[in-house]
């Protein structure tokens, strides 16, 4: 498409069987921003703000999850799994999180009390966890092709929901948890009734899915693929729900000859406020779109590696962006991992009126 041949970069290997990670330095960006001062040493997998606070949570695939104050720059605490942690997320304060990863366990961890313990698990790696704060329990999916539900209170497993494939993204919404997995599969529950899913549907990008995030409003999800392009769904199926939902082209680059090269876009993260969303990609470039009015809202800010995870602070005041290799390239030389705090202004996340995309 584009009026190009298009060159799509490969799916490689996830970091944790490269022996090891060599590194090389690039000069980074001017902007104004801050820098992390104690990153993870090994390669950033997810990152989440508590709520109401400017704490960050960071796992990392050096088997760590760690707690930052971002106004400060001091790293808090942590605690460590028996193998690399694929997904955290904050229980209903900042307090107390939760996290799983390699070794297939679902974790909680209370700051205050300084104390963890495994809720049970799956049969493979978790790959997803989320917290649903109305229910008070945790979601956590998995390659075992499974999504099962945690009591915290009782570490015990409430439910256990097969899937028709691995899960690689999910994400929960009100009374909704929607799940991405192999083959395309996008699934919609509702939590409150995990027997069988609410809508089962096919994603509407060609190729694999690598995020899901749901809108602050509640009414839909934006998807993203390998390919370089992101889908903008809802969740009611009438016609006039459906009519607005739409896919775009992003993180792609095209050079003299005419030919794209096309990354995948890792990372989504939505605005608490405006609902405007941003995009991160192995293009190591972070974008903020306006979703309702089909625009982009600035030019893209470049850093100087993959962008692995991306986080909104809860006023939307703060861009937690984690620059950290993803492999999609196999194992070469690449700049240490990073995570960047950038400061957003009003007309960097305010919707605009409508135009193209």
């Amino acid at each position: 498409e584009g009026g190009g041949r298009v060159e799509r970069l490969p799916l490689a290997p996830p970091p944790h069987h490269c022996a090891s990670r060599k590194r090389r330095t690039r000069p980074g960006m001017s902007s104004a921003q801050s820098e992390l001062a104690d990153p993870p040493k090994d390669g950033i997998s997810a990152m989440s703000f508590a709520p109401e606070h400017n704490l960050l949570l960071i796992s990392s695939w050096n088997s760590e999850v760690a707690m930052h104050d971002v106004l400060t720059n001091v790293k808090k605490t942590g605690y460590t799994h028996k193998g690399a942690v694929l997904d955290c997320c904050w229980g209903v304060d900042q307090t107390k999180c939760f996290s799983g990863g390699v070794d297939r366990n679902v974790v909680h961890f209370d700051f205050e009390a300084q104390t963890e313990r495994s809720l049970g698990q799956h049969d493979k790696p978790v790959k997803g966890v989320a917290f649903q704060k109305d229910l008070g329990c945790v979601v956590s999916g998995s390659w075992d092709k499974t999504m099962r539900t945690w009591d915290h209170r009782q570490a015990q497993c409430v439910s256990n929901t097969s899937l028709p494939d691995k899960v690689f993204t999910l994400a929960v919404c009100q009374n909704r948890v929607v799940v991405g997995t192999a083959n395309r599969h996008v699934l919609i529950y509702d939590v409150r009734k995990l027997g069988e899913p609410e809508q089962e549907r096919e994603s509407s990008l060609k190729f694999q899915t690598r995020c899901i995030r749901c809108f602050p409003n509640g009414t839909g999800y934006a998807l993203s693929s390998i390919e370089g392009r992101v889908a903008m769904e809802y969740f009611e199926l009438d016609s006039a729900s459906q009519a607005k939902k739409y896919a775009f082209k992003c993180h792609r680059a095209q050079d003299e000859k005419g030919v794209d090269t096309v990354y995948p876009v890792n990372a989504l993260s939505f605005h608490p406020s405006y609902g405007t969303f941003a995009t991160g990609g192995c293009d190591g470039k972070v974008i903020m779109w306006d979703g309702e009015n089909k625009k982009r809202l600035q030019a893209p800010w470049a850093y100087p590696s993959s962008i692995a995870a991306l986080a909104f602070s809860p006023t939307g005041a703060i861009l937690a962006v984690a620059s950290s290799y993803t492999f999609e390239e196999g194992e070469k030389d690449h700049p240490p991992d990073k995570v960047f705090f950038r400061p957003m202004s009003e007309q960097e996340v305010k919707p605009r009126p409508k135009q193209g995309l």
